[in-house]
């Protein structure tokens, strides 16, 4: 087995101007058409020789280095028939999801064995949105949305997702609080790794897309943790997302349990 490597965050460097160009120009012609946009940034892959390669599952304990770059999507190693729940340990508070593997296992699997890697090991809750009512994270390169992600794309699931003219897709889910939801960009089979929690009744907004993948569901108390991280949101207009918590928000740690 290859030895597991976590790598130094990339200066900005690694990130082109037309890239970062190229991405601002998408988020203003889709937020000046209406429609609300989660955004992962999937275009940058890590360099082929420090890749790690998923040909084992990882340890439930989640014993050594975390690892952050991969040259394929991970094996399947959640069970057929399991009942897991993700417990993300936060500078705000515990919360509990329970996984959805019946309807969503490539994306349930995906988490597990990322988590199990300690892939999302203190990294931040980095965009808050109270006009869509999300919480976005899962960028442990960059701590934010241009975060290259894992190395790897996973499939949509879930229902029936359909190519539209504007290069967006039509997906089958809707949306309601305190669900954790797979980000992703415009296209077919492109979230990776960044997600976030919906945390009020707006996001309701993102029910004309449905192509965000909801893999899991907290209860009231996680609910309440993530409302509460909601209300450190502060208006910024020097903020790529136009405001942000007033104090740093951390995901300690997410555990998975059950199996």
């Amino acid at each position: 087995m290859v030895s597991k490597v976590r790598r130094p965050a990339p200066s900005p460097s690694r990130y082109t101007n037309r890239t970062r160009l190229l991405a601002a120009v998408l988020v203003f012609i889709l937020l000046g058409s209406g429609i609300a946009v989660v955004l992962a940034n999937v275009g940058n892959e890590p360099d082929a020789e420090e890749a790690f390669v998923p040909t084992d599952c990882p340890t439930a304990d989640r014993s050594g280095a975390p690892v952050l770059d991969f040259d394929r999507p991970p094996p399947m190693c959640i069970g057929p028939s399991g009942d897991y729940t993700a417990v993300f340990d936060t500078t705000e508070g515990e919360v509990k999801v329970r996984l959805d593997p019946d309807r969503t296992p490539n994306t349930v699997n995906n988490f597990v064995v990322l988590a199990n890697y300690g892939y999302y090991d203190d990294t931040l809750l980095f965009r808050l949105d109270p006009t869509i009512a999300i919480i976005q994270g899962g960028s442990p390169h960059t701590q934010d949305w241009s975060d290259p992600g894992p190395g790897y794309n996973i499939p949509d699931e879930g229902g029936l997702f359909l190519p539209l003219t504007n290069r967006s897709v039509q997906g089958p889910f809707t949306y309601r609080p305190g669900q954790l939801v797979m980000a992703r960009s415009a296209g077919l089979n492109s979230s990776g790794a960044q997600f976030f929690f919906t945390t009020g009744p707006e996001v309701a907004a993102l029910d004309a897309q449905g192509s965000y993948i909801v893999f899991g569901e907290t209860d009231a108390t996680g609910l309440s943790v993530l409302q509460g991280i909601m209300d450190l949101y502060r208006v910024n207009p020097g903020s790529p997302y136009g405001g942000g918590p007033s104090r740093e928000v951390t995901v300690r740690s997410v555990t998975i349990i059950g199996g």
